[in-house]
């Protein structure tokens, strides 16, 4: 049966079933195939994964970040970004990541990120003789910060299916992600002492103190998103939850009134835009809960622990195949499915081996988010393909020097927990 209802699920998305329709299907198919449980607990378990206070906050982050995108931010952190490193190596490129770290801020989404900031730093390297494919890899993977800084979507996703909190791990993906920056950043800086990038040497001059000080009118609204969001997370002030609302207000305030980039009657657009993503991600949720409870009914977890123990019983070690397989199943399937799949594994591992729920959270968040710029599928390289407007082929030749990074990251957020930890327990301690 098990096997059976894996297969049927590969196969679905696989020849292009979107992910919803998938894992509905599967987890429906099982239920009526069992006699004894009988159809009616698909509704149940459906209803009961999505009656969640926490999840609230989705719809409100999806809206924030359509307004702020609607609204020229993106334009502005990237003049703002340049002006800050682009007395640097390959200063361009690492505009892109500290742009790309502002906006996670409002996004949430490393689609989101890599689209809005690479439309606009993609003609800019072209002009500046960045080669194609090396642009699209990086704004690729520098679009993943947008799901490690807080907020995200993938961590609003992850709590709802595992239970941990969101609060805690908005504040765990601080570190991670600035870690993943600095990563990134090394490897544009390493680039440039190679002899086939010569166009990472140029520098627009010296850092000039005045020229920040210039741009920071222009952009403080920007700029304070984060202070509020994660200010008031940090001091207290409001939930994971409410910050959702305070960002949506903060948004659409910015937009319509501050910047005045977009008139009120475009808003039932944009509002329709974020209803249709919230509606597409709370589905895959419900659908998630009775296909979790199907595997949980089924015996799964415990097979999984077992053929785990049975290799061995190190937590470390069993920690490291469960991310390994996390990061061979993301480079063939969406990253967003493995993780909607894998969620019950994960916590009943996570409980046998008292992993802590933020150090694991995100061990797994980086993970499936790394996977997301892994060929074969990789969303985020194909987005940025797109964005760049190159060829897949050509942004699969410079990808790896930033997957490594990645992964040498990911290496340290699962040797030293302390990185996804410290915060959250420092600040949300009883």
């Amino acid at each position: 049966m098990l096997v059976g209802l894996f297969v049927a699920l590969l196969l679905l998305i696989f020849i292009g079933a979107p992910i919803l329709c998938a894992i509905g299907i599967v987890a429906l198919l099982g239920i009526v195939l069992i006699p004894e449980i009988g159809p009616a607990i698909f509704p149940q378990k459906t209803f009961a994964m999505v009656d969640s206070f926490s999840l609230l906050a989705l719809p409100y982050f999806i809206l924030a970040g359509e307004l702020m995108a609607a609204g020229g931010m993106s334009r502005k952190l990237v003049s703002f970004a340049e002006t800050v490193v682009g007395h640097l190596r390959g200063g361009l490129g690492h505009a892109s990541v500290v742009a790309c770290m502002i906006f996670a801020n409002v996004s949430g989404s490393a689609v989101a990120s890599t689209s809005a900031i690479g439309s606009i730093l993609a003609p800019s390297m072209r002009e500046r003789g960045y080669k194609p494919g090396f642009s699209a890899s990086l704004l690729a993977t520098s679009g993943i910060i947008g799901s490690i800084i807080p907020p995200s979507m993938v961590m609003i996703v992850y709590g709802a299916l595992t239970g941990a909190s969101i609060g805690g791990l908005f504040l765990a993906g601080i570190i991670p992600g600035l870690l993943i920056s600095g990563a990134l950043m090394g490897t544009i800086y390493a680039h440039s002492f190679r002899a086939g990038f010569p166009e990472l040497r140029e520098t627009s001059g010296s850092f000039r103190l005045r020229a920040v000080l210039r741009e920071i009118p222009r952009v403080w609204v920007a700029l304070l998103a984060p202070v509020v969001i994660l200010g008031g997370i940090l001091g207290g002030v409001f939930t994971a939850t409410e910050a959702g609302v305070i960002a949506c207000f903060y948004a659409f305030c910015v937009t319509f009134f501050i910047y005045r980039s977009r008139r009120l009657r475009e808003l039932p657009g944009m509002l329709v835009n974020a209803a249709v993503t919230t509606t597409t991600v709370v589905g895959i949720i419900a659908m998630a809960g009775a296909f979790g409870w199907l595997m949980t009914f089924l015996d799964f977890n415990e097979m999984v622990m077992s053929l785990l123990l049975s290799v061995s019983q190190n937590g470390l070690v069993v920690l490291l195949i469960l991310v390994a397989v996390m990061l061979f199943l993301t480079m063939f399937v969406e990253s967003l499915a493995i993780l909607v799949i894998m969620a019950p594994v994960i916590v009943f591992v996570g409980n046998q081996f008292n992993f802590d729920p933020m150090h694991l959270g995100m061990v797994m968040v980086v993970a499936t988010q790394i996977g997301s710029t892994t060929p074969p599928v990789a969303v985020g390289l194909f987005v940025a393909t797109s964005v760049v407007k190159t060829t897949y082929d050509e942004t699969l030749r410079y990808c790896l020097p930033f997957i490594v990074a990645l992964m040498l990251v990911l290496l340290l957020v699962i040797l030293i927990p302390v990185l996804s930890t410290w915060i959250p327990n420092h600040f949300l301690r009883p």
